[in-house]
């Protein structure tokens, strides 16, 4: 049922109106002035505005032009009732973004026609974002082969529709990771549009040496990496025979740019289902085999030995290290600076632990968190984490009531403690306003177990903390989650981000992305925002925040505090001041 606010003044034409709409079967809300209307429009967020011009204190233009300003009301069809009816009001009024104008007195067919006009093209709208995001959220931007959310789906279908057994014997589906050797040298050298150019061109290649009969798929699953599942049961002397050819194929020169480029590749190969029964330890399982092939040197196929990864004494000793590493206080919290786009201030932060080993020196969280995972010390870790974020945002909530922490919430430790209860306790006690509290979490944490993470989250809810789905776009099935969970706030993950001004579809998928995220009443935050004209087209998005080494690297808080929370702090002034129009002149000069 279509919600449908009228801010009126005159209350005969107010009541008939709205009585007029409901009968029709539409909620409706009144309004006698512009203030009480925006008030109404903040809270209940219509689907339509039916408003008078002529009003005292607000103008319907002061209305509609608060409402532009706001991206949560932007969205909304708008259509201005009045009694001027001259041209040059209508071209005002359109310029400033209504949808329509009723001229007074008007009939009630005109009035109905109008509003499902509007709500019919509001509802086609929503639908053409939805159905472009889903067909680009599932396909590389620059190569248009699948990326890895469509590969989980296409290696699923490719499971079920064969048989492992054939004759009574095991029939092994090889899965590759094929990584371009030095490729960032290409980057650094030529440029990234030479860069891209080769990997549109490497993509071509590799796909035109495989046999197009089979059902083989290929994938970009990152920058220089392809994943590839040969879709036919090949002994080991054909899957050796196709990987000489491939890179010999790759081995030759590269015509771009009036440039002969030469590159080099190598491969890592796992097979289904000895080496895992699903995609994800299967490409881990080949990325570990194409690593040992490009520490030999390169232009070489490797074969994923599993025994050569059990038992790693490295390994090993970091788990060990990393048991004692909380009580020997070697973990840390450093914070990254989260800013409106609106105001160019510091709003929040987003917590991020940091390891320095006494011997090793910093190590990355993608080597020591997933130990922590496999071994359930996330659970300890996890836990110290968030006390040590609240703590700290408490604390700087002394120069900003506002200031958010926001802390990423791991798989395990989403149903392997009791979170709601420990993290309602914990609040309690150190007297921690949940509402500035955001916990970020990616799809990983909720793809396994759906219902018990629904149930789980709905009650992280119920005590007042924010959610935050993490990495959008990365992941397996991210309008299912928006649909169906109850987040607060979408991230965009960097590598939409990452130099969008040189990429159109780039471009249009992350419009689309927070197009549809404020139709969901969702507040976006974009990851990785390192450059000048990726902020620029964020604005002009109407993108609320950002985070990323444009404005700041995390930071240990004192460096936070000493930095961050100086109220001389901000955004450039110069980008504040030009509001995103200038965004199409900006990338042409």
């Amino acid at each position: 049922m279509a919600k449908i606010l009228v801010i009126e003044d005159d209350e005969a034409i107010r009541e008939n109106v709205l009585e007029l709409l409901e009968s029709e079967g539409y909620q409706v809300l009144g309004a006698e002035n512009g203030r009480e209307g925006l008030k109404i429009a903040q809270n209940a967020i219509p689907d339509l505005i039916l408003c008078d011009v002529m009003m005292p204190e607000l103008t319907g233009y002061a209305v509609l032009t608060t409402l532009q300003e706001n991206p949560a009301l932007s969205h909304i069809p708008f259509i201005f009732l009045t009694a001027k009816g001259d041209r040059l009001d209508f071209r005002y009024g359109m310029e400033l973004g209504a949808d329509d104008y009723l001229m007074k007195p008007c009939l009630p067919n005109e009035i109905l026609r109008a509003v499902a006009a509007r709500l019919d093209k509001k509802a086609s709208l929503n639908a053409h974002y939805l159905q472009e995001l889903q067909r680009q959220a599932s396909e590389d931007l620059l190569t248009h082969l699948p990326n890895r959310t469509r590969l989980r789906d296409l290696f699923q279908t490719l499971v079920q529709n064969s048989s492992t057994l054939v004759a009574g014997q095991e029939q092994l589906i090889p899965v590759l990771c094929i990584g371009l050797d030095r490729f960032e040298r290409i980057n650094h050298t030529l440029g990234y549009d030479v860069g891209d150019r080769l990997l549109q061109a490497a993509a071509q290649r590799i796909w035109e040496t495989f046999d197009p009969s089979t059902s083989t798929i290929l994938a970009r699953l990152s920058d220089d990496v392809f994943v590839a599942i040969l879709g036919e049961h090949l002994s080991r002397h054909q899957v050796m025979a196709q990987m000489q050819t491939l890179l010999e194929q790759l081995s030759q020169p590269f015509a771009i740019e009036e440039e002969n480029l030469v590159m080099t590749a190598s491969i890592g190969i796992t097979y289904y289902p000895r080496d895992g029964q699903d995609i994800n330890p299967l490409i881990q399982n080949a990325s570990r085999a194409l690593n040992q092939a490009r520490e030999q040197g390169g232009n070489k196929y490797q074969f994923y030995i599993p025994t050569f990864y059990v038992g790693s004494s490295d390994r090993l000793n970091l788990e060990a290290d990393l048991r004692y590493a909380l009580e020997r206080q070697e973990l840390d919290v450093h914070y990254q600076p989260q800013v409106s786009l609106h105001t160019g201030n510091v709003i929040g932060a987003e917590a991020l632990i940091r390891w320095q080993h006494p011997e090793r020196g910093w190590i990355s969280p993608a080597k020591f968190i997933p130990i922590a995972e496999e071994t359930g010390l996330i659970d300890a870790i996890g836990k110290w984490v968030l006390v040590q974020a609240c703590k700290q945002g408490k604390h700087w909530q002394q120069f900003n009531p506002n200031f958010q922490v926001s802390v990423n919430l791991s798989p395990r430790q989403l149903t392997h403690i009791p979170l709601r209860q420990w993290l309602l306790d914990t609040l309690i006690s150190m007297g921690y306003i949940p509402g500035t509290l955001e916990l970020e979490l990616t799809e990983n944490a909720l793809v396994e177990q759906k219902l018990e993470a629904l149930k789980i989250l709905n009650s992280l809810k119920s005590i007042g903390v924010k959610l935050a789905l993490d990495d959008f776009g990365t992941g397996y099935s991210s309008l299912e989650y928006l649909k169906d969970f109850p987040f607060d706030t979408l991230k965009i993950d960097r590598c939409f981000i990452k130099r969008i001004e040189m990429n159109m579809k780039q471009q249009s998928l992350v419009a689309a992305i927070i197009k549809m995220s404020h139709s969901l009443d969702l507040q976006v935050v974009a990851e990785g925002v390192e450059t000048e004209p990726e902020v620029r087209f964020l604005q002009a998005q109407n993108c609320e925040i950002i985070q990323g080494y444009y404005f700041s690297k995390p930071l240990a808080r004192e460096e936070f505090e000493a930095q961050i929370l100086n109220p001389e702090k901000r955004l450039p002034k110069l980008l504040l001041q030009k509001r995103g129009k200038d965004w199409d002149k900006y990338i042409k000069d």
